[in-house]
């Protein structure tokens, strides 16, 4: 059975105060940051289920998941950096570390960084930062997510990427570029029918209980709303990034 899936939007990082702070390379967390991962991880009710975190090699991500999932990791549960996961823009604030210093850096910590190639922050052909390139990392990360052995899994992630590996769109024009504040959390299973496309693409469909717990009351999209609100979501992304760029 595919795991349970619960996806995180990292806590306030440094390039969230001002736009002035988006030509930052890979910035960390604010102090408010830090107290965001600890309330996330005192309120979040799956700790003992959790059999996986999976983080962007962002710093900031990678601070989320070290303070936010302590529980977790200081039980042993094993901490993966999945490269497809990081940020959609090309902006420096949305650019990792080289790995070797992104290594260097969280030496002392149990984050397994053996899926990081060398060229993951290059931000060009697969990692590059366009729509389809993008859809293509989060469908790799979606197949991925859906055969492991787990049964529960936290991904760690970015506001504007969580839109694409979600396929959920509401929200992603907004000023801040996302739905999603940060360490908010959602949790999504894999659809599970007979729909080829949904299948082939390891489509997610967010549960009941989460929609609930963030007071979602509108009826869910259909397969056809969701395509047509993802045509049109990812047009405006595409001028959006093509002319200032979005950091999330």
């Amino acid at each position: 059975m595919a795991p349970t899936v619960h996806l995180v939007r990292h806590a306030q990082a440094i390039h969230n105060l001002t736009t002035a702070n988006h030509s930052m390379p890979d910035p960390p967390l604010t102090p408010l940051g830090e107290e965001q991962c600890r309330d996330l991880s005192a309120k979040f009710p799956y700790h003992s289920s959790i059999n996986l975190v999976v983080t962007s090699p962002l710093r900031r991500t990678i601070q989320t998941s070290l303070l936010a999932f302590e529980p977790e990791i200081s039980r042993g549960v094993e901490c993966i950096a999945l490269p497809q996961v990081q940020e959609t823009s090309d902006l420096p604030c949305d650019t990792g570390n080289d790995l070797s210093n992104i290594k260097e850096e969280f030496k002392d910590t149990p984050i397994n960084f053996s899926l990081v190639p060398e060229d993951w922050n290059s931000k060009q052909g697969k990692w590059a930062a366009s729509g389809a390139a993008i859809e293509a990392r989060c469908r790799e990360a979606r197949k991925w997510l859906k055969t492991r052995e787990e049964e529960a899994i936290v991904v760690v992630t970015h506001g504007g990427l969580l839109h694409f590996l979600t396929e959920d769109w509401p929200g992603a024009g907004a000023l801040q570029g996302t739905g999603w504040e940060n360490v908010e959390f959602r949790s999504y299973r894999f659809a599970d029918g007979d729909d080829e496309d949904d299948n082939a693409n390891a489509s997610l469909n967010e549960t009941e209980e989460s929609r609930q717990r963030r007071g979602n009351k509108d009826k869910p999209l259909t397969k056809e709303e969701k395509v047509q609100l993802r045509e049109t979501a990812t047009k405006k992304w595409e001028e959006q990034h093509r002319s200032s760029g979005k950091a999330n």
